[in-house]
This record gives C-alpha cells, structure tokens and sequence, in this order.
C-alpha cells in the first residue's frame, strides 16, 4: 500500500511539473518560431519623427519653421510653438549635444544611423548604433516591477509578446522631457512624463521592417498620437559600428547656447554674436 501511495505522489508531482514547464513555455514562441529580423537596417526617410503630418511636408528636423501636429493640448503646444521658435533663433538645445545622453523613447526609434535586432525567445533588443541606445523588449511573460520598484529613464520599461510574426510592446516610466533632456526630434517636440506607448513591429517583406507607434499622454495629448516608422535592410555585409559622440565633435555649444559648426581648422564658421 505504501508503495502504491509513493508511486501515486510521484506521479501527480511529474504531472503538476509538466503542466508548469508547458505553461511557461507557452508564453513566448520557440526559438524555431521567431521571425529572421537578422542583418542591418536604416530608418527611411530623414529624422522627423511624425512624417505624416510634418510641414512643409519635405521638411527636415533641425530646419526653422519645420513642424509637426500632434494632437497637444494648449498648454504643451504653446511650449512646442516656444521650441520652434527657439530653432529659428539657432538656440534650441538638443540634449544629446551633451554626449552619453541616451536619446529616450520614443526617439530612439527614430534615429539616422543603423539598427540590428536581436530577437529571442524571452527577449528582443534593438541596438542603434547611434549610442548609447539600446531598447529591450522583454516576452518571457514578466510583468512590470512594483510601483516602488520602477521609476522613470529615457527608454522606460518594455513588456511584449507575438502575435504571429508581429512583436506588440508597450513602454512605460519614460522621463520624457521631465528633466529637459530629452527631445522627440529637432522640431522641438516634446512628451510628458506621464507618457506611454504601445508598438507594433513587424516584418511587411524580405527588406522591410515596419513599426506602428501609438502614444498616449494624458498631461500633452489630447488624443493617442499614431506614427509609423519604416526601416530598411541594408547590403549584406553591411558593418554597424561604435563610436563617441564626443569623437571630432564639429557641433559644440557656444556659452549662449547656439550649436556652432568647426570648419577644417577647428574654428567656428558661424557668426557668434554673444
């Protein structure tokens, strides 16, 4: 009878112990089943982050009179009308001018230099090689930490999971521009602290990466802001490499706050009024 007892035990032990394993399993695809987001890629376009809506619609982020139309509330587009006006006078700041400062989110899906993605089973990380920018994506069915656990930074706290070929995240404890350091792009956009995203990246063909951005602000939106953003595959072979911001930095900031250009003797080619 005891026998019989331990064999049933250690047969209902082995059964919970399978269930578990197939349950954890069944929150994140196998490695067989994960989409080939393998290579290098390039962000379409130039680094407006909204080109939907950007005007003039050949506009450039950076240039004066370029702007956007995110649904703001009043308050939030009289400061982005501020930062425009901050562009044509040639003193807005843009935080990364800085050096080590990471981009945030959203912006760091909106950069000029390559991408690689890694992509496994609990986790996909996105690797700008403009630095230092790295966002990770965790699928291994994790929730977020604790209220007291989780405070903001620049690219937040990224949960997600597949549905199919498509990656679906939400970003979460952004610092936004809180702390003014950080920028959406060089129109002069702006978010909250209070803003979070949900994304929706995937593959549309063999050369092409597509990601659906949907951000909501309750303290600057008026309404969830949709962006997409394209990314293409580059050659075969195609290197991304590291490098310093501060490595031959032709744009330092002047004492008024106008970000100069070094000519070839390592002078400034602008006319500085101080």
């Amino acid at each position: 009878m005891t026998r019989v007892l331990a064999t049933c035990i250690a047969c209902a032990l082995l059964t919970t112990l399978l269930t578990t394993t197939a349950h954890a399993q069944s929150k994140a695809p196998a490695a067989a089943a994960l989409p080939d987001w393998s290579g290098v890629w390039a962000m379409q376009g130039p680094t407006v982050f909204d080109r939907g809506s950007v005007q003039p619609q050949n506009g450039r982020a950076g240039d004066a009179g370029v702007r956007e139309f995110p649904p703001y509330t009043d308050e939030w587009e009289a400061a982005y009308k501020k930062n425009i006006e901050l562009i044509k006078q040639g003193t807005f700041p843009d935080p990364i001018t800085t050096c080590g400062t990471p981009h945030g989110f959203p912006r760091v899906l909106n950069l000029p230099d390559v991408y690689e993605f890694a992509v496994t089973r609990d986790a996909v990380w996105i690797l700008a090689e403009n630095g230092p920018n790295i966002l990770r994506v965790y699928t291994d069915g994790r929730s977020y930490p604790a209220k007291d656990d989780l405070w903001p930074t620049y690219t937040g706290a990224s949960i997600g999971h597949w549905e199919g070929d498509t990656l679906v995240f939400t970003t979460i404890s952004l610092k936004a521009s809180r702390d003014k350091d950080v920028i959406v792009d060089r129109t002069g956009l702006i978010l909250s602290d209070a803003s979070h995203a949900t994304t929706r990246m995937r593959k549309v063909d063999d050369m092409t990466i597509e990601a659906q951005i949907t951000v909501e602000d309750p303290k600057a939106l008026k309404a969830p802001w949709k962006v997409t953003k394209r990314y293409r595959k580059q050659p075969a072979g195609t290197w991304a490499w590291d490098y310093a911001c501060a490595e031959n930095n032709r744009n330092p900031v002047s004492s008024s706050g106008k970000t100069l250009t070094l000519g070839p003797d390592g002078k400034p080619i602008d006319k500085e009024k101080e």
